[in-house]
């Protein structure tokens, strides 16, 4: 055969291919992915000879002399409709058994084995520090049950040895942890706290290139001064000081060059690692340990984008500090990779004298208490490494890669739930707990009442010990099924975390006494005059056009109702989701009755003896019985193809 006639055959074989994969789809009024089809109509191909002998059997033979009449024509719609069912039989038992996005397609497939190459080293070092540090029965869901405080301190020490080897995201998922009062016990919390995220800094000449790089020059033409020895190091970026050409003395923050590549490789591996923990082990379902791993990493990924810092900066600057000072970004200057900001001048906190301790503590407490209860926007990371004590004797508030956002809602049950508390309103500090965190549909209001008002007779008068005052309040939300919100988890965090701060700077210092006072203050102003007249004008301002229209409306009603014409005009399915549920619904229903009946009227025209010869020793009867088996198996094909289907964000093709 020579080649044009070969070429022939290969386009007419490729477009027979691609008519049956057009059919097959079609008919069964699914979408499936371009080269799952495809493949289907090339297998049906090859399969149409072997599948058509045995049919064609069933007919018997024919005379080729005979002119062909409607029995012929049959014949070809049973033969075409038998070659395009094989396709859709491939196409829905595929969908059954390997439904789309169960494997992955070739580009994936390359990138996942890429992927596992390149996290199998990485896990290998991973599982050799857990098993060095004590840790590996634990991953394996095996590890033993402390119940005494010795076995406990002993697991946490080697729990945070381990994270400290094994680098910068390790250490920052410990020190999340560490405030997690509400997770962990308390032995944990404790010593996880002591992870500090202090390394060595990266030489001047692998910095020297980020920095050009991002501000689009050589630092020498950007910068009038710049100091190339790092004022601090952390595993994230390092620090410089530098002055602007207009005199101006700012911080440069730069990130450490390739940290990104190793903390996004480090997150999949602390995402996987939740997920199979949680899957596996009894304690890490109890933590939901994948929304926590969720959590964390996009935590992480906001802190490596310095432009978010940035604009973290900016919001809560434009919020007020009081009498808390904020450097303010240099935005020009601000890039992923590089923070440029307004230096402020002083001294590690730290360094605060005695007489200093109590004014500086609550100057802090009253800042980060009005950013969460009042602004909405707060530092939600104020440990003593992230302030400063100003020449002016006044604290500076730095590194705003983590901050929290209220809405005026949590805010506002926030508000409430601090008043109460100041009240000792054991009703009232429940109804703002089941406000801020979601309500189980199965709670005790009134035994939770009840532990709520013993948990403030125990803390709120006498000696008052506010880290174990936290520690019970996470415990009783605990016991009582309530999930606390993320942003909600980053106020209690913030919290915590001040508190250490603030018996830094003041030990012995009242944070529950100085809270409850903040609330009375705050109670004050709401209630004011000059705010009640504010409150009351802004209602009625809101209520006037309704109260106009509403004796025009009662009116109407009142006619109605008198001369007998009142009635309620209910629309069933105006929803278009409704509807078009409902109409797929029938759809199913209708094919599958169609299909159901098709079939039974093919079996009894099979079993008819005799009638009208149609072709060969096949009757017309049987003949038509054939084409309306096919045809029900078409139409229960399209069902189970509905069936089989599942619900996707997304539509992700093979």
């Amino acid at each position: 055969m020579d080649l044009p006639a070969q070429l022939l055959i290969w386009f007419f074989t490729f477009l027979t291919v691609i008519a049956l994969a057009v059919a097959a789809q079609r008919l069964l009024n699914v979408r499936f992915g371009m080269v799952r089809t495809f493949l289907a109509a090339l297998v049906a191909f090859g399969l149409a000879q072997p599948v058509l002998e045995p049919i064609l059997g069933l007919i018997g033979p024919t005379d080729p002399e005979t002119v062909p009449g409607p029995g012929a024509l049959g014949l070809l719609l049973l033969v075409i409709m038998c070659v395009v069912l094989i396709p859709m039989v491939i196409l829905v038992l595929a969908e059954a058994l390997v439904p789309p996005g169960s494997v992955p397609g070739p580009l994936e497939l390359v990138r996942s084995v890429r992927g596992r190459v390149s996290r199998a080293r990485r896990y290998s070092q991973i599982t050799r520090i857990a098993i060095r540090h004590g840790l590996g029965p634990y991953l394996r869901g095996r590890g033993e049950r402390l119940e005494d405080h010795s076995g406990k301190m002993r697991l946490a020490r080697s729990l945070r040895e381990a994270l400290e080897d094994g680098g910068v995201t390790f250490v920052k998922l410990g020190q999340v942890l560490s405030t997690r009062r509400d997770l962990l016990p308390a032995e944990f919390v404790e010593e996880l706290g002591r992870l500090q995220d202090q390394v060595a800094p990266a030489p001047w000449e692998r910095i020297e290139p980020v920095l050009a790089a991002e501000l689009g020059g050589p630092v020498d033409e950007v910068f009038a001064e710049f100091d190339r020895t790092p004022l601090a190091a952390a595993s994230i970026g390092q620090v410089h000081v530098a002055r602007l050409h207009d005199g101006r003395s700012v911080v440069v923050k730069v990130q450490r060059p390739d940290i990104g590549v190793v903390v996004a490789k480090d997150l999949d591996i602390v995402r996987r690692l939740a997920v199979t923990l949680e899957s596996r082990t009894r304690w890490g379902r109890s933590l939901g340990l994948r929304d926590l791993g969720e959590g964390f990493a996009t935590a992480i990924r906001e802190e490596l984008d310095f432009r978010v810092e940035a604009a973290n900066m900016a919001a809560v600057t434009a919020s007020g500090g009081g009498s808390v000072t904020y450097p303010a970004p240099i935005s020009a200057l601000c890039t992923e990779r590089v923070l440029v900001m307004r230096r402020l001048s002083g001294r590690p906190v730290t360094a605060a004298t005695r007489e200093q301790g109590p004014a500086l503590a609550r100057d802090l407490l009253d800042c980060l208490l009005r950013q969460i209860l009042v602004e909405g926007v707060f530092h939600a990371d104020p440990h003593p490494g992230n302030l400063m004590l100003l020449d002016d004797g006044t604290l500076g508030l730095l590194d705003f890669g983590s901050v929290g956002r209220l809405d005026a809602g949590v805010r506002s049950a926030l508000q409430r739930f601090l008043l109460a508390m100041n009240r000792q309103d054991p009703l009232g500090v429940t109804d703002a707990l089941l406000e801020v965190v979601p309500r189980p549909e199965d709670i005790d209001e009134a035994a939770l009442e009840r532990a709520l008002g013993q948990f403030m007779a125990r803390h709120l008068a006498g000696a008052m010990d506010s880290a174990q005052m936290f520690t019970d309040l996470f415990r009783i939300v605990s016991a009582y099924g309530l999930s606390i919100p993320p942003e909600v988890a980053a106020v209690f965090r913030a919290l915590a975390t001040l508190e250490g701060t603030l018996i830094r700077l003041s030990p012995g210092f009242n944070l529950i006494g100085e809270a409850r006072a903040f609330a009375g203050r705050y109670l004050a102003e709401q209630v004011s005059p000059e705010t009640i007249k504010e409150s009351v004008a802004q209602e009625l301002a809101a209520l006037v056009p309704m109260l106009r229209r509403l004796p025009r409306r009662v009116e109407r009603i009142a006619s109605a109702a008198e001369h007998g014409r009142f009635s309620l005009n209910v629309r069933l399915l105006a929803d278009d989701r409704d509807r078009a549920y409902l109409t797929g619904l029938l759809h199913q229903v209708l094919l599958t009755v169609l299909g159901a009946t098709a079939g039974i009227m093919a079996v009894i025209l099979l079993g008819i003896d005799g009638g009208p010869a149609a072709l060969g020793t096949t009757s017309l009867f049987q003949l038509i019985g054939y084409n309306l088996l096919v045809i029900s198996a078409i139409l229960v094909l399209r069902v189970l193809a509905l069936i089989f289907r599942r619900p996707r964000a997304s539509d992700e093709r093979l």
